[in-house]
């Protein structure tokens, strides 16, 4: 398969060519869009294309659904609780065509490109649905049946409410939980995925083109979620979709030309896991300590992000924690059971005494460096953790006054290291860049150095010499800004 747009994007592809600025970001619980469909321009005809990145597997998630208000007419395009992608046309009471595959979609670090063609009159039978996952065709499926020639969609059909992010039949269901970016639907047009992406020429990704010069049909439309207040408006000019529980703050910079950190997904302790929401950045962590890593790992560059402080005193800190310490290699260690990784590089933060509890590769101290380090915070503080992985450094600061008088911390230099929160019994929210709090909007939105990211503090400190004496400019950690310190 192609490669897309992973956590850790070492090509400069990602700053190059068309960009996407935002995504929606549905919870999984409340959020989605409905529209009701007119009469088509082509019943036995459509293209539907999406980026997608998921928050949630193992369960099964609508990215669309129609229906006329019963089970009747249920065509949908879903994740099955087995992560594989279902697309089916269903009505009166039947299938009319279904593809299911046998690929899953298990990857919650990086963007997925589907594009869903209906065409009912083609000649060929095995083409009167057909699917492409991240600019290929799909060839094997677990289910393949193609519908009888110049079947009418259900789908697309005058009065059928067309639901994004949920079932629509029965009061609602199925909700997805992720990101989706360029949702594109063409009414009469049978369209190959090279009509909404491309293989870069350098490093073979495939990523999105402009579709904005597509013909898009009666039912058409395209949403690329650029209006913070409008998340529905079809950039095409067509009828908006309506929403229903999305806020401003469901607007998002991680893209799929811009995937940005969130916390990992996949990577879960063995016992206890943590509730996940706002599109994995945000925890619900009930009794236990349990810690969650970043899914960018850093080797060398300034990096920046911020948390809230959460819950009572003393149940959560925030840092890095390398590769080894939080062992990605095997999901289930015991690791990940630990306030800091044994005997391995893991450097964090903690609430009630400030301290800066660490592990490194000839010890597992877990104590605190130099007494208490730094300042003890609490649910009303916000926290920045700033890494530099130039000079192998550490720093934080509380409601923007560093720790320590901007002395930073040593760290063990040759190691990856992944953005890190360990938690108990609380909830709390980082901000990677996305300009939010677990739906509460930073008030600021300062960006970083290269005009990335929404802080509610500046990552560059305004330039001041708050690191060792010295200014340093600190990136939001997203793919551009990665791609950029690997060239």
């Amino acid at each position: 398969m192609p490669f897309i747009l992973p956590g850790n994007v070492g090509s400069a592809t990602a700053a190059s060519g068309f960009n996407v600025d935002n995504s929606v970001r549905l919870d999984g619980a409340s959020a989605y869009m409905t529209k009701e469909m007119d009469t088509p321009t082509d019943a036995d005809k459509y293209t539907f294309s999406f980026w997608v990145k998921r928050s949630k597997l193992a369960a099964q998630q609508s990215i669309f659904r129609s229906t006329n208000g019963n089970a009747a007419n249920d065509s949908h395009v879903t994740f099955q609780a087995d992560d594989t992608l279902r697309f089916e046309e269903y009505g009166g009471s039947a299938s009319v065509g279904k593809l299911q595959t046998d690929q899953k979609f298990r990857d919650t670090n990086a963007w997925y490109h589907i594009v869903l063609v209906y065409d009912s009159g083609n000649g060929t039978a095995g083409n009167r649905m057909r699917m492409y996952v991240n600019g290929t065709e799909v060839t094997s499926f677990g289910t393949d049946n193609n519908p009888s020639q110049n079947a009418d969609s259900f789908f697309n059909k005058d009065g059928e409410v067309l639901s994004l992010g949920r079932t629509q039949y029965s009061g609602g269901g199925n909700y997805f939980s992720g990101y989706l970016a360029e949702v594109v639907m063409c009414d009469g047009q049978a369209l190959a995925a090279d009509s909404f992406g491309e293989f870069d020429e350098d490093s073979g990704i495939w990523k999105p083109i402009d579709v904005s010069g597509l013909t898009f049909g009666t039912n058409g439309f395209y949403l690329d979620f650029e209006a913070s207040g409008n998340l529905g408006n079809d950039a095409n000019g067509g009828t908006d979709f309506t929403e229903s529980g999305l806020a401003a703050t469901d607007q998002s910079l991680d893209t799929c030309t811009n995937n940005q950190c969130v916390l990992n997904g996949i990577l879960l302790p063995n016992s206890q896991p943590a509730t996940f929401s706002q599109g994995n950045t945000a925890i619900v962590q009930n009794g236990n300590w349990r810690s969650y890593a970043g899914t960018f790992g850093l080797t060398s560059g300034k990096w920046y992000f911020e948390a809230d402080g959460s819950g009572t005193a003393g149940t959560v800190l925030y840092g890095i924690a390398s590769l080894e310490a939080i062992n990605l290699q095997d999901k289930t260690a015991s690791n990940l059971n630990y306030t800091i990784g044994l005997n391995q590089p893991a450097y964090a933060y903690h609430g009630s005494s400030g301290g800066m509890y660490h592990s490194t590769s000839s010890s597992n101290a877990q104590g605190q460096g130099g007494g208490s380090w730094g300042a003890a915070f609490n649910s009303s503080n916000l926290i920045s953790v700033y890494i530099d992985l130039d000079n192998n450094k550490l720093y934080t600061a509380k409601d923007n006054t560093m720790n320590v008088s901007g002395t930073g911390y040593d760290i063990e230099a040759g190691f990856t290291y992944f953005p890190v929160v360990v938690a108990y019994g609380v909830t709390t929210a980082l901000n990677f860049g996305n300009g939010e709090f677990n739906g509460t909007a930073v008030s600021s939105a300062v960006a970083d150095a290269n005009g990335f990211g929404a802080f509610e503090y500046d990552p560059s400190r305004g330039g001041g010499s708050d690191f060792d004496g010295a200014a340093k400019d600190f990136l939001c950690i997203n793919s551009k800004n990665l791609s950029t310190v690997n060239s």
